[in-house]
């Protein structure tokens, strides 16, 4: 057999999926194989010449040239993997076995293209993170920030938001919303005519470019702000159809968004429907354990959880709380005259009004019956707690409607004040408790004191 000839091997070399690459001792490519444009996008003239670190991703260009140097001194590193920027932007991950060569003062190296396979175990770690950040998380918003950080590592998601839809109330509002350039838009209803709107309207994803038309111009408009450069959208759905979106925004020429990244962000949605489905589900049997089923006021177990959290935050800052127990003095007859459905109604009016006489960072519970539990988290005088007991008993003696029921009733309140009253939540309850009786024993209608004083009507 005549031995091969030089233009033979040549064409033999470029028929490889695989690129031969031969770089010098001044790290510059001296031949590259047809195969180089498929895989970085370069023909090999424009290759030739060029410093190979240039092409190398700027966050693994000091890892691959301490690669080149075990090269050298080794002769043979069997496996190697990085990254490459391709020439229309594009990252490739390369898989590369090299060789030195003494006499030649050369390296040479065949790189396969692995970008599908690492792409596939990313989207897997991807599927698998954010079923675990759906137990870890401890609420919505945690979790929407998890999310946020793995599809950040699949695909440019600096601006990121999740639109959420509550169909009981016809409410589209957005729980999370990372934008560099504009703020979360004010909670809408979903025959709004916007991008998220439409996308959970139609239950199909949506890339927008600015380039582009939008569909119906003019109709449909951006969530808020101005027009982003590439707009994707993809619909999360359940069992019980779409109940949100899933957003990704560029505002920049240099982050584009195309047909894989669509696919990408589709396949990984369900995951993440599945997710906030799941932590939804959790965080509502976690308020039907510790709330009231007919108020839906914080329950005594609840209610003593916040007060031991407000007791350690008082002996932190070295300051003072209060505790009201109060029950309703003429509940009973009305109960027992009017039934149980016109004396359920009652409850829930006075757990709203005991609400608006407090601040947000208060405590309203129910105990039981017709006793409830007012935590004022910080009092800032000694003549605080009387005073709110005191606008919480006049809140509640004006007249009530309920079921076309005109109904009067008072309230007795105890009062007890941390660190006067005592040290511990279940002390401060009973001090109260006993205040309340004291104050029922009284004539009721009144504002009582712990230990005997009675507050200034």
């Amino acid at each position: 057999m005549a031995p091969l000839d030089k233009a033979f091997l040549a064409n033999v070399i470029d028929l490889l999926l695989d690129a031969v690459c031969v770089v010098d001792a001044e790290g510059r490519f001296v031949f590259v194989s047809a195969a180089g444009e498929r895989i970085f996008g370069y023909t090999p003239q424009e290759m030739i010449g060029r410093p190979m670190i240039e092409l190398v991703h700027p966050d693994d260009r000091a890892r691959t040239l301490g690669a080149v140097d075990e090269i050298v001194a080794k002769e043979h590193k069997p496996i190697f993997e990085n990254r490459y920027v391709r020439k229309d932007g594009r990252v490739v991950h390369i898989m590369w076995s090299a060789r030195w060569s003494p006499e030649d003062r050369v390296r040479v190296a065949v790189a396969r293209d692995i970008t599908e396979r690492k792409r596939a175990e990313s989207i897997q770690a991807a599927l698998y993170a954010i079923s675990e950040a759906a137990h870890a998380a401890e609420d919505l918003l945690a979790l929407f920030e998890q999310i946020h950080r793995i599809i950040g590592q699949l695909l440019p998601a600096k601006n990121f938001f999740v639109a959420l839809y509550d169909a009981a109330g016809d409410w589209l509002s957005f729980p999370y919303f990372v934008d560099e350039h504009d703020p979360a838009p004010a909670p809408t209803t979903l025959d709004a005519e916007t991008l998220s709107a439409q996308v959970i309207r139609s239950g199909r994803e949506l890339l927008v470019s600015r380039e582009s038309s939008l569909p119906a111009p003019g109709a449909v408009h951006p969530d808020v702000g101005h027009a982003a450069v590439d707009w994707l959208g993809v619909p999360l759905g359940g069992p019980q159809g779409v109940f949100g979106a899933l957003v990704v925004k560029s505002h920049s020429l240099d982050t584009r968004y195309g047909p894989a990244d669509v696919e990408l962000l589709k396949f990984v949605s369900a995951q993440v429907a599945s997710a906030i489905e799941r932590k939804q589900a959790e965080l509502r049997l976690q308020h039907v354990a510790r709330h009231d089923a007919l108020t839906d006021l914080p329950n005594r177990s609840l209610v003593r959880d916040r007060v031991a959290t407000a007791l350690a935050r008082a002996r932190r800052d070295h300051a003072d709380l209060a505790l009201l127990y109060l029950d309703l003095d003429t509940f009973k007859p009305v109960n027992d005259r009017f039934g149980h459905a016109v004396g359920d109604g009652l409850l829930q009016q006075v757990a709203q009004r005991l609400k608006r006489c407090v601040r947000e960072s208060d405590t309203v519970g129910r105990m039981a019956g017709d006793e409830f539990v007012v935590l004022l988290s910080h009092v800032h005088a000694p003549q605080d707690a009387p005073a709110v007991a005191e606008k919480i008993r006049l809140a509640l003696c004006q007249p009530f409607e309920v079921a076309g029921q005109h109904l009067s009733l008072s309230p007795s309140i105890g009062v007890v004040c941390y660190p006067a009253h005592g040290e511990t939540g279940d002390q401060l309850i009973h001090r109260a408790d006993e205040a309340m009786y004291a104050a029922k024993r009284a004539g009721g209608n009144r504002v009582w004191l712990a230990e005997g004083g009675r507050a200034p009507a």
